[in-house]
């Protein structure tokens, strides 16, 4: 009895979690299709939100600092801190240490600080703030995480790996892609993913450091927070389909291969 009272009441705790943290998301979807401006009364069907959001300039400029912004940012950053990971796994202990120590600062700094040092940083050097200086801002923040992310894939690596097939006959190139590389693919991918979020999400840092004209989906949100506008609701329950979408052939396609890969292997050894 204490047993099954204990499971009715853990699945009611799990039930008002889920509840709590998916609200808001089911919340935003249904209201995008309001046929009303209220935000609290749902007056109709209606896709005249998703209408003005393709139809407003402001809102679409902004989805394209967004993503061109995440895009470049996740590949040089991706670029730049696994070259730094795979070299600093070759490096000192000591220097090692340092560095990685010094790596961790931007991600525990809180925002504000970041975006104030960066502030007064562009001004120093008389950089007029703009995309430019928007985007340089969201490699340096996101650089930190994946060189965090590859980094422990490189501890498990086989150091004697790139040697060996340096010796027979790769160059260091060749076997930093063709060996090294593949090892370490996970982190970097995890890396890569981590990169593009913190650069899509933010806003602290990107509020202070970008110009008049340029502004990404948050700070749009920030400044249209003040006024009723439900096509905000469109575009988030757009931008939530999509990653919804991606993650589901994130994870389905790999089980699909290793599906495949089974069968074959089975069919083989009958």
């Amino acid at each position: 009895m204490k047993k099954q009272k204990k499971r009715i009441l853990s699945s009611i705790f799990m039930g008002l979690l889920v509840l709590f943290f998916y609200a808001p998301i089911i919340y935003t979807i249904v209201f995008s299709f309001n046929n009303s401006k209220s935000l609290t009364r749902f007056a109709g069907f209606s896709l005249q939100w998703y209408e003005k959001m393709f139809s407003n300039r402001t809102m679409m400029e902004s989805v394209f600092y967004t993503i061109i912004t995440a895009v470049i940012a996740t590949a040089v950053s991706t670029f730049v801190g696994t070259i730094t990971a795979i070299g600093l796994s070759k490096s000192r202990a000591i220097l090692r240490t340092i560095v990685e120590q010094v790596n961790n600062l931007p991600i525990m700094n809180p925002e504000i600080v970041t975006a104030i040092g960066l502030l007064m940083f562009y001004s120093a050097i008389h950089i007029r703030k703009g995309f430019l200086t928007m985007l340089l801002a969201h490699i340096m923040f996101c650089i930190p995480y994946v060189i965090l992310s590859i980094a422990p894939k490189l501890r498990t690596l086989d150091q004697n790996l790139a040697e060996a097939a340096m010796d027979l006959g790769c160059t260091p190139w060749q076997a930093l892609v063709k060996v090294i590389v593949p090892q370490i693919k996970p982190g970097i991918v995890s890396g890569a993913l981590i990169a593009f979020t913190m650069s899509f999400d933010d806003f602290v840092i990107s509020y202070f450091v970008t110009g008049n004209g340029v502004s990404n989906i948050s700070i749009l949100v920030y400044t249209m927070s003040k006024r009723i506008n439900p096509s905000i609701n469109a575009l988030s329950t757009l931008i939530i389909v999509i990653i919804s979408v991606f993650l589901l052939f994130y994870n389905l396609i790999p089980a699909i291969a290793e599906k495949r890969s089974a069968k074959k292997v089975k069919e083989i050894s009958e």
